[in-house]
């Protein structure tokens, strides 16, 4: 298992306990992914590295905390109510199994509609393998972090996305910021989509409004005239 990392031993013990360290020797083994080589980003349900492939190619691998306490206490309500997940699971390792699976599948569904995401690989228990969205182990920048030219367009394009998402793959992102969109090669990559819900769920509508506003505050803060949720979404 080779893996290159800077890490505190405490901060590793977080991520690869027993379960997770069998859980990615067997990624290993079956030639799904060949190595880590670095932690791209850490939050508090997550950790994501940077892998490569057999063939050479870069891939970001994500894996879920199953120590963490976040999945009870903040997301469970992102899965009760998606028709997707009858039963939601009540011990924290079967949970975050659940919520990984949840981002694989919606990026899928994403994917297919056409909207531009991470590609989703491969899912194994709380270890899912996206595409990774940079060059050279360098992560693309986040929309927060780049001076846009004609912000406006891009603006556009964004709420073209969430349509597309919403009309097409029938999901709602559910948590969109300036620190879920990336920008590579000039154009938006929607990332962390563990969280969307199909739009049948109770709560699909208040999170697109929760959507639209997060990304219209932002936009204004450059200046831009944005468009209220009602009107984007043909609501009166």
């Amino acid at each position: 298992m080779r893996i290159k990392w800077s890490e505190n031993t405490r901060t590793l013990e977080e991520v690869f306990d027993r379960r997770t360290i069998m859980t990615v020797l067997k990624i290993l083994n079956t030639g799904k992914l060949k190595e880590l080589t670095g932690v791209l980003k850490s939050g508090k349900e997550s950790r994501v590295y940077h892998g490569v492939r057999v063939d050479g190619s870069e891939v970001a691998v994500k894996i879920f905390l199953t120590t963490s306490a976040v999945f009870r206490s903040g997301r469970i309500k992102y899965l009760q109510g998606d028709p997707r997940f009858k039963n939601v699971a009540h011990d924290t390792s079967s949970l975050v199994d659940q919520w990984a699976t949840k981002e694989f599948w919606n990026l899928r569904l994403a994917s297919e509609a056409g909207v531009a995401v991470p590609a989703p690989i491969y899912v194994e228990k709380n270890v899912l393998i996206i595409g990774f969205i940079g060059k050279g182990s360098v992560p693309a920048p986040l929309l927060r972090d780049v001076s846009l030219q004609a912000p406006h367009s891009w603006y556009k394009r964004i709420v073209e996305m969430l349509k597309l998402l919403y009309d097409k793959a029938g999901l709602v992102h559910g948590d969109l910021s300036e620190y879920n969109i990336m920008i590579p090669n000039g154009y938006p990559v929607l990332i962390d989509f563990g969280q969307a819900v199909t739009k049948d769920h109770p709560e699909a509508k208040q999170f697109l409004e929760r959507d639209i506003q997060n990304l219209n505050h932002y936009f204004r803060t450059l200046g831009i005239k944005t468009t209220p949720y009602a009107k984007i979404f043909g609501e009166s």
